[in-house]
């Protein structure tokens, strides 16, 4: 590092299998927006849900190609939405546990897991590590840095509610992607930015992804 630099300290930002992937492209180009950096990590099943979602393949080999197009798909599947400067990303294989997110060593300001799938959410809980995901996530909770789990499932069985408490008792936060309506929402794209503004709210990032609540009745139902 040159004189005068500071030193990289992305938000690691991992991709379940649940489905949501519209959830994790908000919270990623929110991020970029307000000109954080990201290390990226897209599981395995991630990309079955992803391909199935928006008919988008993520390779390794071509992830900047695959991301441009992910990110500038809006929540209703219209390609080109918008336009996205993906130069503060950096993609690790889910594979690889050598990654630098692997190790607490590693300078990262916290972890955000969106969508969070059940599976995952008991990997993490467990201390399983299978992946760099899990991994991640342990190293983000073993640091003492902020992890926020945006779990998407229903219903949530007894399983799953205490491995939720367990991260919970652990420091992370968890934030279901449960989309609230007093925002004012008229469209899908409203929906799932309202979580992905939840999830960074939860992280202490700043976004103008949602219209917050004023303590005004009937204020989602009137324009800006």
């Amino acid at each position: 590092m040159k004189p005068g630099q500071t030193q990289r300290a992305p938000w690691i930002v991992g991709v379940s299998g649940a489905s949501g992937t519209p959830y994790a492209a908000a919270v990623l180009r929110a991020l970029l927006v307000a000109g954080e950096d990201v290390d990226l990590v897209v599981s395995r099943a991630s990309r079955l849900t992803l391909l199935d979602e928006t008919g988008i393949s993520f390779r390794d080999a071509h992830w900047q190609d695959d991301l441009r197009a992910w990110l500038a798909r809006g929540a209703d599947g219209k390609p080109g939405t918008f336009d996205v400067d993906i130069s503060g990303v950096r993609h690790w294989s889910a594979g690889d546990l050598a990654a630098g997110p692997s190790s607490g060593s590693y300078p990262a300001k916290g972890m955000l897991i969106v969508p969070a799938s059940t599976a995952c959410v008991a990997g993490v809980a467990l201390g399983l590590s299978k992946d760099l995901l899990q991994r991640s996530a342990s190293v983000t909770l073993k640091e003492g840095r902020k992890l926020v789990v945006a779990v998407r499932e229903t219903p949530l069985d007894g399983r799953t509610l205490r491995h939720l408490v367990t991260l919970d008792d652990a420091g992370a936060t968890v934030v279901p992607a449960s989309p609230a309506f007093y925002a004012g929402a008229t469209h899908i794209q409203d929906l799932v930015d309202f979580v992905a503004g939840r999830v960074l709210d939860a992280a202490g990032v700043e976004h103008h992804l949602y219209r917050r609540w004023r303590g005004e009745l009937g204020g989602g139902s009137r324009p800006d």
